[in-house]
């Protein structure tokens, strides 16, 4: 059977069509499949095929709430048992994996069927995918054009249509990210919400949350409410919700009081369309009944990059060294790119010491966000301070990592706060530039407010649907 429309489908949908006997979950696995070879020579968004393995499970899904529906998992953090995990890196080692991750477990019992691992840069470092493993992925709104990063991979193949849902993860905004440069729904849920395990407590210091990109709210909903949840023996463990994430789409919004920031930290300027977004957004809520006021979140000129990103250099070192401890070796000169070696060099001169300090510094941050958010229900900024990249404008061989880094510096003031507060953040696709490129709008909540996001976003996609804008690759 052929299913023309299928990626017209969100996951729920392509499941209903599963239980109603209209399709069945095999099938569902050779259209993905087809859509794959269609259109990864283009996108290079699937780098790793497990066919096989996505066939086997579409003989008896598990009777979850996404039976049948095909899925892909991110290379980092996606473990499948016998395959190989890489992180984007050639120092990696292809060796398979001996057991599920505690995620794709969860995945697996929602009753989807993995068909492959997506693209992800080096260690999951950068905020475009790029590497000399993969190559870069590249946007279905204009090739030309970077995905965002690190799930860019799993941000190419859902805006795309080739699978309705995927998973990723977001230590700075990687899940966000992608969304918002991909057109897509992107929740980084709080801090604990769903596990890392077997093999982790938290990474990063608690600044990495797992979770999925979507086309719609009800999607992402749906399989938080599937996947979330501690694991015995787990560091941290996310305030429960009051009732189903999913009912909470169907819930009113009600009257919420919104804090918008039309500048990043420091007072500096927006991209011209990322400011039009923001307006555009604001006037859009205002005219919903919510209570909007333009309000900075209260953070000095690069507060939260300053204790961002030595924490994430120094987990970067600790992850290559305990790859060079399994391997018997250090990595070699062409095993790493040259931003990995420069950011590798910065994370191995931190101390313990430092370390501690920066987490000090940053939760004392979080402290100071708290207790602003107890006048506001959400924030509200665009997802990135520019317009999407293109591919190629990060040299990856440059070995002094913060003049490679340079050109996006600017790029992504506003997601890592929340990994640092361990606030739950959406990107919602809610506006496009006059080129056509799709420029997400961010919105977080209190630590532990989910729903609340869930509600507003899910009035969102009724008064400004983006179920229909489709990129230049679909279908």
């Amino acid at each position: 059977m052929t299913i023309s429309d299928y990626s017209s489908y969100d996951g729920l949908g392509l499941a209903a069509l599963v239980k109603a006997g209209d399709v069945t979950p095999a099938e569902l696995a050779e259209e993905a499949i087809a859509r794959i070879e269609k259109h990864n020579p283009a996108l290079n968004a699937v780098v790793a095929k497990h066919y096989d393995i996505g066939r086997e499970m579409a003989k008896a899904p598990a009777d979850g709430p996404f039976h049948g529906v095909p899925f892909l998992l991110k290379d980092a953090f996606g473990d499948l048992a016998g395959t190989a995990t890489r992180d984007g890196s050639r120092f990696r080692s292809g060796e398979p994996a001996k057991q599920d991750s505690t995620l794709a477990a969860r995945f697996k019992a929602a009753g989807v069927e993995i068909l492959g691992k997506t693209n992800v840069p080096e260690y999951t470092l950068l905020p475009t995918t790029e590497s000399a493993l993969y190559g870069a992925a590249c946007n279905p709104w204009n090739t030309k054009y970077s995905t965002g990063g690190s799930s860019g991979g799993a941000g190419a193949a859902v805006a795309a249509g080739i699978v309705p849902i995927a998973h990723a993860n977001d230590s700075g905004g990687s899940i966000r990210i992608p969304a918002s440069v991909c057109g897509l729904v992107g929740l980084k849920p709080t801090r604990g919400r769903n596990p890392l395990g077997p093999d982790f407590g938290d990474v990063v210091a608690g600044l990495c949350s797992e979770h999925i990109l979507a086309r719609s709210v009800r999607d992402s909903a749906a399989m938080l409410d599937a996947t979330h949840g501690a694991d015995v023996g787990d560091p941290y463990a996310a305030p429960a919700p009051a009732r189903s994430y999913l009912s909470e789409v169907f819930s009113e919004a009600g009257r919420l009081r919104i804090a918008v920031s039309k500048t990043h930290d420091g007072g500096q300027a927006l991209h011209p369309e990322c400011l039009k977004g923001v307006e555009a957004t604001a006037k859009l809520l205002a005219d919903l009944g919510h209570e909007v006021e333009f309000a900075e979140i209260p953070l000095a000129a690069g507060e939260a990059a300053a204790y961002f990103l030595p924490m994430w250099a120094a987990y970067l070192a600790w992850d290559i060294d305990a790859e060079a401890e399994r391997r018997g070796r250090p990595p070699k000169d062409d095993e790493l790119q040259g931003l990995t070696w420069g950011f590798y060099e910065i994370g191995k001169s931190i101390t313990a010491g430092q370390f501690l300090d920066l987490r000090t510094k940053a939760q004392a941050m979080s402290r100071r966000i708290a207790q602003f958010m107890q006048s506001y229900d959400v924030t509200l900024s665009p997802t990135l301070a520019q317009t999407p990249v293109q591919n190629g404008l990060l040299d990856l061989n440059e070995r002094d990592a913060m003049k490679g880094f340079l050109p996006l510096a600017d790029y992504t003031p506003f997601t890592p706060v929340q990994n640092l507060t361990g606030q739950p953040s959406m990107s919602l696709p809610l506006h496009w530039s006059a080129d056509g490129l799709p420029v997400g709008m961010l919105f977080s909540a209190r630590f532990g407010d989910e729903a609340t996001l869930f509600r507003l976003a899910a009035q969102l996609e009724v008064a400004q649907p983006w179920a229909n804008k489709h990129p230049k690759i679909w279908g």
